[in-house]
């Protein structure tokens, strides 16, 4: 059960000042973002990788100059009223060949948090769409001004093309969990290549942008997964905290999970899709406004 030491009441009046404060100044703050070193920004504010796993990266937002060292983080919670007119989802989809952006050794290694100097979360969503709970999932994100990384499958997408440029339009960032979930540490190069490929190419013709982010599923990155996918020009997102929802623990552990381990920096992972996700979204229900009270700002990539 979440205990009292992890949500505090105040009165409402106060909450909801604090939380438009929060929204407001992530707004000013994505103001300068091209001048800014946000935490998917390349440099030296990048954070350290946890004992035994690959070297965290960030990435810059193609065009930008590059920034000092010393500026000011770009966190992202921007409403999605406002990003809805900056990602329109016929984009990109006149017949014109998206390029590919060739990733160096460093970028093709899996990250698995952003910079722990900034007090920024990044939520991401695996496994839909779904027409029952991506749908819920959006509208909590509207509802608290957040932009999260959703990470969809193929088999998924292309039976609800609707609900994908649903997300897109709604400023999300969209990346590729492959076609039909499987273990890829256990396929053939060619098998790999089909099941990204074919997800990239659907959600490219589905929302004009050609995927920059890829998950395996479980997180089970192998040898030829990083290889397949570097040559798609997709970078690895991995997770800092687990809560385990897809095995439906308990609303109360989802939220005691997040609120445990979340720290600065943290990579959350979520579903929205793959089976009963109610547990899932009255979860989120909690602990986004708790995290949004104590200070936490929201990121995703660059659209």
């Amino acid at each position: 059960m979440l205990s009292d030491r992890h949500i505090k009441f105040p009165m409402a009046s106060h909450i909801t000042s604090r939380r438009l404060l929060l929204v407001a100044a992530g707004m000013s703050l994505l103001g300068g973002a091209s001048a800014c070193k946000g935490p998917w920004s390349g440099g030296d504010g990048v954070a350290a990788a946890p004992e035994g796993r690959t070297e965290v990266l960030a990435t810059e937002t193609p065009g930008a100059p590059v920034p000092s060292a010393t500026s000011s983080p770009t966190p992202s919670p921007v409403p999605p009223s406002a990003a809805a007119s900056a990602t329109p989802s016929a984009a990109g989809t006149s017949g014109v060949q998206p390029v590919r952006k060739a990733l160096s050794d460093a970028e093709s290694k899996p990250v698995y948090e952003l910079d722990p100097a900034q007090r920024v979360v990044a939520l991401t969503i695996d496994d839909g769409p779904d027409p029952r709970y991506t749908p819920q999932v959006l509208a909590l994100l509207q509802q608290h001004g957040i932009r999260a990384t959703f990470f969809l499958i193929g088999e998924n997408a292309v039976e609800h093309p609707a609900l994908v440029r649903e997300i897109a339009d709604r400023g999300h960032h969209i990346a590729n969990h492959t076609w039909t979930h499987p273990d890829l540490r256990h396929m053939s190069e060619s098998a790999v290549r089909d099941e990204l490929e074919r997800t990239s190419d659907l959600l490219q013709r589905t929302t004009g942008r050609l995927p920059t982010w890829f998950r395996a599923p479980g997180g089970d990155f192998s040898p030829v997964s990083l290889r397949v996918a570097a040559d798609l020009g997709l970078r690895n997102m991995s997770w800092t905290v687990d809560p385990r929802d897809w095995s439906r623990p308990g609303t109360s552990a989802i939220i005691d999970t997040v609120l445990k381990e979340v720290r600065p920096g943290s990579i959350v992972l979520n579903h929205d899709g793959g089976g009963d996700r109610s547990q899932t979204v009255a979860a989120l229900k909690t602990y986004l406004p708790v995290l949004i009270d104590s200070g936490y700002l929201f990121t995703a990539p660059p659209n």
